[in-house]
């Protein structure tokens, strides 16, 4: 199965929120199935240190979840228990520093590495996190902008979107204008 998402690319984090999209007014989820979670690792490169089984879609579901809601909400704890299940561990090679995810459960090794990615975007600069301002859109892209103004995940998509619905209201509006004169 190859990604059949609209936006992809997005560090592993936001990428993982949008394994959420619309499309023909519903929301399509490409974590419904072990295919879809097999489709994602492949997308992001992990499909070599992470199965593709029904408990790792499971734990991987859970921390999209525990994404969306730190992003959205400002909730903590669910994004805690999933950074429950890892750790960083660092040591000194003959090349210098090193720091490897280690994540017993190999279920959690996905999710774990997703939420990790989380933290390091918050800390780096987190109001570049952002959802598309489309209302119809639920996809979310990290702002890298010069000025940090980008508004929708894809301007070719829903930036277009959006511009041409106000300038059908604005010459709708201006044509029920003239009829009134």
């Amino acid at each position: 199965m190859s990604d059949p998402r609209p936006h992809i690319g997005e560090p592993l984090a936001l990428d993982l929120l949008n394994t959420n999209w619309m499309s023909g007014g519903e929301v399509q989820d490409l974590l419904a199935d072990v295919g879809g979670l097999r489709a994602w690792l492949q997308s992001n490169g992990l499909e070599q240190s992470c199965r593709a089984d029904e408990s790792t879609r499971a734990a991987l579901v859970q921390a999209r979840a525990a994404v969306l809601h730190a992003v959205a909400d400002g909730a903590v704890d669910e994004l805690n228990a999933v950074l429950e299940h890892g750790r960083v561990r660092r040591s000194l090679t003959a090349t210098g520093p090193r720091e490897d995810p280690d994540v017993p459960e190999r279920q959690w090794r996905p999710a774990w590495l997703a939420a990790a990615d989380l933290l390091r975007m918050l800390a780096d600069a987190p109001g570049r996190i952002k959802q598309c301002a489309h209302e119809h859109c639920v996809l979310w892209f990290y702002d890298s902008s010069k000025n940090g103004t980008r508004r929708w995940h894809s301007m070719t998509t829903c930036g277009n979107r959006a511009k041409a619905a106000r300038h059908y209201a604005a010459s709708r509006g201006s044509g029920e204008a003239a009829k009134r004169n």
